[in-house]
């Protein structure tokens, strides 16, 4: 039987996820010694087990390598909150990744100003 929803599944577990995961970022779990960490994206597998978080990092305190590092020593908590709010049969596996993004988008903005300045 085919859904007549307009998304599937995993993207409406993703945004769920997503929304989760910054309640517990703002309630329980202080990021403040990395800087200010937002979850930008999440990404699940199709069996709803394993789920992978993309983050930025404004005024990071910390090299983004060890920001890294830190969030996915957290992840057993973030998933120990994760489990109390996300109404599935299974809590995903959390793994984080830095999402750059925003330095690519950094980059092309200064490729098209360079180019408008040359002409």
């Amino acid at each position: 039987m085919r859904s007549t929803r307009p998304y599937k599944r995993t993207d409406r577990v993703a945004s769920e996820l997503l929304h989760i995961l910054g309640d517990i970022q703002t309630q329980y779990i202080d990021l403040s010694d990395l800087g200010f960490v937002t979850f930008t994206y999440v990404s699940i597998s199709s069996d709803l087990k394993n789920a992978k978080i993309f983050f930025s990092v404004v005024n990071n305190k910390k090299p983004l390598e060890k920001v890294e590092i830190e969030l996915n020593s957290k992840a057993k908590a973030f998933r120990k909150y994760l489990g109390q709010n996300l109404r599935i049969k299974f809590t995903p596996q959390l793994k984080f990744f830095y999402d750059d993004t925003n330095s690519y988008i950094q980059k092309i903005e200064n490729i098209f100003h360079n180019i408008e300045s040359k002409e």
